[in-house]
């Protein structure tokens, strides 16, 4: 833990400032077939502070954070902003915020494992599958933890400490199907450290069981037919086209550098059935993979609904992009690193789950597909979208067909929504990725299963 009082550094704030003392912390341990090719255990930490000066920002940091490598910081932060503000015309006035003092601390009450035993975790995962599966192609198990602790001061009155972990196996199985390479993988964990999340490795088996019979069923899969037609998107993949097509248009950085959101706002952009909001902490009572109380600019962080009842209601905003557009700051701003500058980040991005289920969303649908789990993917300004789609099964009159091989959709994600005619009742989150919007960033995205229409590709 940070043990170190920033408190005693806020006589040397001459203008508006924020000041972030940092440290992550991330373990990696994966065995291929048996072999051990990763085993790291490493800590980044330093300090930094940010200042604003007649419209401009002023940055520094340092990996060091003795008491006169805080107050070197703060000085050349200050001075940063005042060289900027003769050369840049920046936003006039004092910028929007909601101070707090808050501390949120998620770190285990159990005894931490060894890198020893975290090794000794994956060979018995891995020992398990070789002897249970011994015909597999291959087989890879990691485990990845990364715990994000951050304690903030700003001139303004708000003062944080948070530590958020979270931790995650990942079991890779490959088999052989007509002389090619079929594979399937599953993260299993989230929230919290890895001794809280995963007790001991036979927790993992009936999960590894049940991945064995996905894949089996993929490798005897059939290629879906090419086109535009109706598919159920389980909660992987209305959470990834919430995040990807949906949320990074509506980052309000991107909208004032021309996201196609720009032009919505207060309009109809989905079907009524959808609600789409970015949680700040909690949704109906529990607490979200990806908990911010306070953003990284020091603003008290709420929910912001981006999307109401089919309508765009709101954009992600920090404090300069609020002053900008005459609102309240939502608490979005957040840093990777302690030498990153907060930018506009999602946290915790999903739709509202409706009053369908899941059975009664499949038979309704005569001949489509229910897709189940996403691989990479990509959207752009505009929402339109391309997603890799690892795991899927047919539709045929109602009921669920043959699992598909692998392959794409496609479209334009406002337009995709706009075609929703059902919204299942369970929510479901999914964690275990990161945002690559300039800096990495650990985010929570899912939400309820959706009856759409979507272009699925073919062979």
């Amino acid at each position: 833990m940070i043990e170190k009082d920033l408190s005693k550094y806020s006589g040397l704030f001459r203008n508006y400032t924020e000041l972030r003392m940092q440290e992550n912390t991330q373990v990696a341990v994966s065995m291929v077939q048996g072999n051990l090719i990763g085993n790291s255990r490493s800590t980044t930490s330093g300090i930094s502070a940010r200042v604003f000066n007649e419209g401009t920002w002023g940055f520094s940091s340092s990996p060091d954070w003795k008491d006169t490598d805080v107050k070197k910081v703060i000085e050349a932060a200050a001075e940063n902003a005042r060289f900027l503000s003769t050369r840049v015309k920046g936003l006039a006035g004092v910028l929007p915020g909601r101070p707090a003092k808050m501390t949120h601390v998620f770190s285990t009450r159990k005894p931490r494992y060894s890198q020893k035993q975290l090794i000794e975790f994956v060979q018995n995962l891995d020992n398990y599958i070789l002897t249970k599966y011994p015909e597999l192609q291959s087989r890879v198990v990691q485990i990845s933890t990364l715990d994000m602790e951050k304690r903030l001061l700003t001139s303004d009155g708000t003062e944080s400490l948070s530590l958020i972990p979270r931790s995650f196996v990942m079991v890779s199985l490959t088999t052989m199907a007509d002389g090619q390479p079929v594979d399937l993988y599953k993260p299993f964990g989230g929230l919290g450290n890895i001794e809280d999340n995963l007790n001991k490795p036979e927790d993992l088996y009936s999960e590894i069981d049940k991945l064995h019979e996905n894949l089996m069923q993929k490798a005897e899969g059939v290629y879906p037919d090419a086109g535009v037609c109706d598919c159920v998107m389980d909660a992987d993949l209305a959470g990834i086209l919430a995040h990807e097509a949906i949320g990074h248009t509506t980052e309000a950085d991107f909208v004032m550098n021309g996201s196609i959101a720009a032009e919505y706002m207060d309009k109809k952009v989905a079907s009524p059935l959808i609600t789409l909001i970015d949680y700040a902490h909690h949704n109906n009572g529990e607490l979200c993979p990806q908990p911010v109380y306070i953003d990284d600019e020091g603003v008290e962080a709420e929910d912001t609904v981006i999307i109401k009842d089919g309508i765009l209601k709101s954009y992600m905003h920090n404090r300069e992009s609020a002053a900008h557009f005459g609102v309240e700051p939502t608490g979005n701003a957040r840093a990777y690193s302690f030498s990153d500058e907060p930018l506009i980040r999602m946290r915790n991005t999903a739709m509202v789950p409706g009053i369908s289920k899941l059975e009664e969303m499949i038979f309704s649908i005569d001949k489509g597909y229910y897709l189940v789990q996403p691989s990479n993917g990509q959207a752009d300004s505009t929402s339109e979208f391309m997603f890799g789609i690892r795991m899927g099964y047919e539709i045929i009159n109602g009921k669920i067909g043959k699992a598909i091989k692998d392959t794409t959709i496609a479209g334009v994600a406002f337009d995709v929504l706009e075609t929703v005619s059902m919204v299942s009742d369970e929510m479901k989150w999914a964690s275990s990725g990161m945002c690559g919007k300039k800096q990495p960033m650990p985010v929570g995205m899912g939400g309820p299963a959706i009856k759409c229409k979507v272009n699925i590709g073919g062979r």
